[in-house]
């Protein structure tokens, strides 16, 4: 059976240890990586949309990093909105600067009316490299 080992990036944000949970765990040769937002580095959010839809990509990549991983090695996408019709243009651009071209990974979009302060959220799990 695969061990779970936690991963966090090198500067992890307040959020992990306030609520208590792993930005992500390895599982053998997935990494499932926790919700991240668009939070500073206290834990708060940043109040601009597109800015916070990037600070969460942003905390997406650190966490990715810190287990030898990168965009490439996702494979499935979870993302959670506040406001999906009037936010899917500024996410789409983030996204498409993220993921240029294909092959694409699997994207499922959630509206949701809650995410703590924040409009975006994405999780994804990723396959880890056998290098790393």
């Amino acid at each position: 059976m695969a061990q779970r080992e936690p991963i966090f990036p090198a500067n992890r944000h307040a959020l992990y240890e306030a609520h208590g949970y792993s930005a992500a765990i390895r599982s053998g040769d997935l990494l499932f990586v926790s919700g991240q937002v668009g939070s500073r580095s206290d834990g708060t959010p940043e109040p601009d949309f597109g800015r916070q839809v990037q600070l969460a990509f942003d905390n997406l990549r650190a966490t990715l990093q810190a287990a030898g991983c990168s965009f490439d090695d996702i494979v499935d996408v979870t993302t959670f909105h506040t406001d999906p019709e009037n936010q899917f243009e500024t996410i789409m651009a983030v996204k498409n600067r993220i993921f240029p071209s294909p092959p694409y990974p699997n994207w499922t979009a959630i509206g949701v009316n809650w995410l703590a302060g924040f409009d975006f959220e994405i999780k994804v799990i990723a396959r880890v490299s056998e290098q790393a």
